[in-house]
């Protein structure tokens, strides 16, 4: 069998062809970082519109990169939640457009779940049950993972995702966009010790929550001082000061991620933490994660950096929903804010 698999939650547009054993035979991502990069974040209008563009010709490229037609495709899944509305409503109309032309069964897929799949696609093996840790520009989110079908959110963040602090980070020092790899790049020249910047709920031992807009406020007031309304772009900071800066954010948000996802580890008593998302590409988390599971005893798997990033690849989760019969209708509606 062949699945069509479409992902358009956020600002990248991607289709992807599998085969019912998890063989991608075409994976195709049209990013929207040029679109995006003069306003230093996603504009949500322009994201859809962008989507609007790339889809026809980006599942024309997928099944060519796969060498098959329409007629070729036996199933169609879409993420249909969480994400920006006017995205996910590209994508899920393409989606039972197909469905209802070629009169396959549809599919939805959970972007968040689909991140952490990604980590079954690259070991090739049932990595279910585990302790699954997203983290995007989106989406902090730990959750227990008892199948491919069935995660039960254990704790997210209450305010900004860590992707979405490392961009608003980056737009402070005059990074360019996305942040996250700016950042990264900066933090490998500095000093994680030289700001004491704050490490929310880690005092709170039985809560598997995460903050950072705190930290992201420290960060901007270690930059402009205490109650100054300045631009923190205004200020001119030497290469050091950048880079002790965001050394010691990064640092900062490593720390919160991997104490909690080890908390969550031991709280439910399994042996393997799964990680995927688009900051799960950040080499200093995937280090100290590393560290932690030998420490600590448990397995860990890591989406390979080419699967973190926002792809269609990982939807092939929907092939496990195919098999447990989770099929929908065509009334198939966006769920913009739901994680769960």
């Amino acid at each position: 069998m062949k699945f069509l698999l479409l992902e358009s939650t956020c600002d990248e547009t991607a289709a992807a062809v599998v085969t019912d054993d998890l063989q991608v035979l075409a994976s195709i991502v049209a990013s929207q970082d040029e679109v995006h990069r003069p306003f230093q974040g996603v504009v949500p209008e322009l994201a859809a519109r962008a989507h609007l563009d790339h889809v026809l010709p980006v599942i024309e490229s997928a099944l060519q990169s796969a060498s098959c037609e329409l007629s070729d495709i036996d199933a169609i899944a879409v993420a249909n939640t969480p994400g920006l509305a006017g995205s996910l409503l590209i994508g899920v109309t393409a989606a039972k457009t197909l469905a209802w032309v070629l009169d396959i069964p549809l599919l939805a897929v959970n972007h968040v779940h689909a991140h952490l799949y990604a980590c079954r696609l690259f070991e090739r093996r049932d990595v279910f049950p585990c302790v699954g840790l997203v983290v995007s520009g989106g989406h902090t989110s730990l959750f227990d993972c008892h199948s491919p079908c069935h995660f039960e959110l254990l704790g997210g963040t209450i305010d900004d995702a860590a992707g979405e602090a490392f961009d608003k980070v980056a737009a402070m020092m005059g990074l360019p966009f996305p942040g996250g790899p700016a950042v990264a790049r900066l933090a490998a020249q500095g000093d994680p010790a030289a700001y004491a910047f704050p490490r929310s709920f880690l005092r709170e031992t039985d809560r598997l929550q995460f903050s950072f807009s705190g930290l992201k406020t420290a960060v901007r007031y270690a930059i402009t001082g205490p109650g100054d309304r300045r631009d923190p772009q205004s200020i001119a900071l030497s290469s050091e000061q950048k880079a002790d800066l965001a050394a010691s954010f990064q640092q900062a948000v490593v720390d919160c991620l991997v104490d909690k996802s080890c908390r969550a580890v031991a709280r439910t008593g399994r042996d393997r933490l799964c990680v995927g998302g688009g900051v799960a590409a950040n080499e200093c988390l995937r280090e100290a994660l590393r560290v932690a599971s030998q420490n600590q005893r448990f397995e860990l798997c890591i989406a390979p950096t080419e699967l973190c990033t926002d792809n269609a690849a990982m939807g092939a989760i929907a092939v496990e929903r195919y098999r447990a019969g989770l099929f929908e209708q065509l009334d198939l509606d966006i769920g913009p804010g739901l994680v769960r």
